[in-house]
């Protein structure tokens, strides 16, 4: 065969698989719209087998009492509901009061007919829809409508990820296009429509406020979008009713800088509020860069405004995880889980990983940015969360994961299909905020978030504590005497001072105790950062380890063996710990250097979701994604200040 013969094929080839691409993206992109059509997935979803695998015995939900020693409460602080514009579009019928419902532990179906529970209610949840849809779906039901808002009403409730781009693409603008027909072009009814949403969010945290047993906050997403798909989001959470007016959109603030600025002016008196950033790993660098999404540079009282106002970031959640990168840094293996998106090439901008986009660069910068300016505005405590956007507080249980748009990820073989040319299958179910408190209150949750005694997990309910000191009782790890850890140390998101002790060596009490609903644990470790001679440094140290041993020739645990049940999903309870405790001295400390310290758990492995949807449809697990994954918690650092 000679060359034009090598070449025709090769182009014959490159056709059909073109034709291929195309033929699944447009799969991907047709939505069901009719009645027919939906009815047409529910009988699909019908021939699922919700039976394939193992899951737990649901559970009630029951309260704690009060305790000075504080109890863990787990969360979730990002949820959009069917007044979100992107919830909406992808089909979301389902309205706050039935989130909050789910979230307390009632079943529901998406409108695909896909169940929707949790084996254990939350403790507590925030509805975070964005603010820059305030008011459009009572614009939409008014009776007042133009030509112009009403055709924009019909596109807008059309279930399309056509439409959804289109929307994205007037986000993108900068400054962002304040798209006005549905309001018949007038900034005054906009406003005032906006304000009765936001009174709606109120509203509905009051009706399902339970103190003691279930707390509701006050809450909104505060939006401004990037290219492809980027973004640079915050949820604000409020301590109580006491609030402004108005929630500040993209549309009022274009930069983070402004909203806080906003926020600081019109939030007052008994007014307290929290800001949370989320994706790091979306934010194409911005995340810890120091510039505002318009390229301009903090100031100095921008970042101290940062540091009075965002005392948490979300590091886990649907969208995946955004601890750490495996390139950057110690480049840990665990730094692989759950990675959204690759680091960047050599010039590249977007849909990438940039060395300030972690939160463990974030902490690193933070250490550099105290030294400068003499404050450490990056002195963050860590939780999870979903981002769902099927109404759907906390559902993170891997088996029970329905894609979080809808329309757009459901049924399970619109999960499954093709060659995940929508890039579904990168995504998880999103993690929890969990919470150390005296009691379960707004006010009790509120004062832990800003005290940064809080950490995230990946979904798992594991329950971890970590103090440090530098006088810390030597038996801590037998009694567990959790009087004297208070006493003698800081708890996570805490500062320690070298100053205050003559002891040259800093240790950390670490307790972590398995979820009862999940796999065993397998190891704990302590991450540590530090700059020396101006360059950043971090270290990997495992610190215990269940059912394995620890290698000291590498400085880890070995593997325990833990297996799980690919037929069914049921993992190994024989092999693994359901407590590991220890009190861990530094080896390497230095009593002039600042320094974090934070934990992370790692649980013995248990099947990803999209095993479970391939037992659903009586499928091998596809090659694309993982067949299982070890589900991880992660402390609030300390801080270790230096002599």
């Amino acid at each position: 065969m000679n060359w034009k013969k090598w070449l025709g094929l090769a182009v014959f080839i490159a056709l059909i698989f073109g034709v291929y691409r195309v033929s699944l993206l447009t799969n991907a992109l047709s939505l069901p719209n009719s009645e027919e059509e939906i009815a047409a997935v529910r009988e699909i979803v019908d021939r699922q087998n919700e039976d394939a695998f193992y899951r737990p015995i649901r559970k009630s939900l029951e309260a704690q009492a009060a305790n000075p020693l504080k109890n863990v409460y787990f969360g979730d602080l990002h949820v959009h509901t069917n007044i979100s514009s992107d919830a909406y579009l992808f089909g979301n019928r389902l309205d706050m009061d039935t989130a909050y419902r789910i979230a307390k532990g009632e079943s529901q179906k998406t409108r695909t007919g896909e169940r929707m529970e949790l084996t254990r209610p939350l403790d507590f949840a925030a509805l975070t829809d964005h603010a820059e849809g305030f008011g459009r779906r009572i614009a939409c039901d008014g009776p007042d409508l133009s030509e112009a808002g009403t055709k924009q009403c019909e596109e807008r409730s059309t279930p399309s990820l056509i439409g959804f781009l289109k929307m994205r693409s007037n986000a993108e603008q900068r400054p962002m296009i304040r798209d006005l027909a549905v309001f018949n072009e007038d900034s005054v009814v906009e406003r005032d429509y906006a304000a009765q949403t936001w009174q709606q969010v109120q509203d509905a945290a009051d009706r399902h406020y339970e103190p003691g047993a279930f707390t509701t906050f006050a809450a909104y997403e505060y939006s401004p979008a990037l290219p492809d798909r980027g973004k640079h989001h915050r949820n604000i959470v409020f301590r109580s009713m006491d609030v402004p007016q108005y929630a500040v959109s993209g549309f009022d603030a274009v930069s983070e800088i402004e909203l806080w600025k906003d926020l600081e002016a019109t939030c007052t008196n008994d007014c307290k509020f929290l800001t949370i950033p989320h994706n790091m790993n979306k934010t194409w660098g911005l995340a810890f860069s120091g510039e505002t999404i318009d390229g301009v540079a903090y100031t100095e009282d921008d970042w101290k405004l940062r540091e009075r106002n965002e005392p948490i970031v979300e590091m886990f959640q649907i969208k995946g995880n955004s601890e750490c990168s495996a390139t950057f840094g110690a480049g840990d293996e665990e730094c692989g889980y759950e990675q959204f998106f690759p680091p960047c090439d050599q010039g590249q901008e977007t849909s990438c990983i940039h060395p300030t986009s972690m939160a463990r660069d974030g902490l690193q910068i933070g250490l550099a940015l105290e030294d400068r300016i003499g404050v450490n505005p990056l002195e963050f405590g860590m939780i999870g969360s979903t981002d769902t956007h099927n109404s759907n507080p906390g559902d993170v249980e891997e088996w029970d994961f329905r894609g979080a748009t809808t329309f757009s990820s459901s049924p399970a073989e619109r999960r499954m299909s093709g060659d995940n040319v929508t890039g579904i299958r990168n995504n998880n179910p999103g993690g929890l905020a969990a919470v150390w408190a005296p009691e379960n209150t707004r006010e009790a949750l509120f004062d832990a978030m800003k005290r940064k005694e809080v950490y995230a997990t990946s979904g798992t309910r594991i329950k971890l504590r970590t103090f440090a000191g530098f006088d810390m009782p030597v038996d801590m790890a037998e009694t567990g005497d959790l009087t004297a850890a208070y006493k003698q140390g800081v708890p996570m998101g805490g500062r320690l001072y070298a100053s205050e002790s003559k002891a040259e060596g800093v240790s950390l009490f670490v307790w972590a105790v398995k979820d009862p609903d999940n796999a065993p644990l397998a190891k704990l470790q302590v991450v540590k950062g530090w700059i020396e001679e101006g360059e950043r440094q971090e270290v990997v140290y495992d610190v215990a380890c269940g059912g394995s041993e620890f290698d000291p020739a590498t400085g880890k645990c070995e593997a325990n063996g833990a297996t799980v049940n690919m037929n069914d999903c049921s993992w190994d309870n024989t092999v693994g710990a359901s407590e590991l405790k220890t009190l861990w001295t530094d080896p390497d400390y230095g009593s002039n250097e600042d320094a974090f310290y934070y934990v992370r758990v790692v649980q013995n492995p248990t099947c990803r979701w999209t095993t479970y949807d391939s037992l659903r449809l009586g499928r091998e697990p596809l090659d694309d994604s993982p067949a299982t994954v070890t589900e991880m918690a992660w402390g609030s650092p300390i801080w270790v200040k230096a002599k």
